[in-house]
């Protein structure tokens, strides 16, 4: 991992994209869209990797501060400068500040996430978007999780579901699809609204792999922060056991 790399836990499979030179920022830390590539917002909000599985999700780092979070046509992207990344899950039952380079930044790729899923509290209006993605050889899930505003977070995740569909609709060379996934992409596509405690599916998405392999074993010891997962999370779908599951 670079030193300015974000503190996330999964990189690309196969033949999808190589990120291997991280992001690329200009002076002010801003991202250098690749070619061809259109922004499509940037916001800022809380940060945080999380860690899921069938029957609950385990928190494994956090920003303290907001980020910036840029979202294009290709990818969302967050960067955070003047931090000190929280790691959760050291065994102490504490959380742990690791001094790191005061720039922390990290991406997920729109062939990526396999689902979204948008909670919100009534009571204080604040909400979470988290973008799920599946990884090999288990189950468990490695999830970035937006958190601010929930009327913004609606906005955003509406936004996120038609990128993601409109990036695997027109690359038939990078994301396989059938008829039917074909078909579901393109209603996502449109501009019904994503509803608060609503899980969207993503057709079509390609597994990542963990940076390390301790992660496929590694459990934190921190569950998320309960009130939102509790009131709004859906009933998890039942997955089938793979073959070197952790779980």
């Amino acid at each position: 991992m670079r030193e300015d790399a974000y503190p996330f836990f999964i990189g690309p499979h196969r033949f999808d994209v190589s990120d291997d030179d991280g992001l690329l920022l200009d002076r002010r830390y801003e991202l250098v869209p690749e070619l061809g590539e259109r922004f499509l917002g940037r916001y800022r909000l809380s940060v945080a990797g999380d860690l899921l599985d069938p029957c609950e999700g385990r928190r494994q780092w956090s920003l303290p501060v907001a980020a910036t979070v840029t979202v294009t046509d290709r990818r969302v992207v967050h960067v955070c400068t003047d931090s000190t990344l929280t790691l959760v899950g050291t065994g102490t039952g504490h959380q742990r500040r690791v001094q790191r380079p005061r720039l922390v930044s990290g991406q997920v790729r729109w062939q990526w996430p396999s689902r979204l899923e948008l909670r919100s509290d009534e009571e204080t209006r604040d909400g979470e978007l988290l973008i799920v993605c599946d990884a090999l050889r288990t189950i468990r899930q490695p999830t970035l999780t937006l958190a601010g505003p929930a009327p913004l977070l609606t906005e955003l995740a509406r936004q996120i579901r038609r990128a993601v569909a409109g990036f695997r609709l027109t690359r038939p060379e990078l994301v396989e699809l059938s008829p039917p996934e074909r078909d579901a992409l393109a209603r996502q596509n449109g501009p019904a609204p994503v509803l608060a405690g609503s899980r969207v599916a993503l057709p079509g998405s390609l597994p990542v792999e963990f940076l390390s392999r301790d992660d496929y074993y590694r459990r934190g010891t921190r569950p998320m922060p309960g009130r939102l997962r509790q009131s709004t999370r859906p009933a998890p779908a039942a997955q089938p056991r793979r073959p070197g599951s952790a779980c």
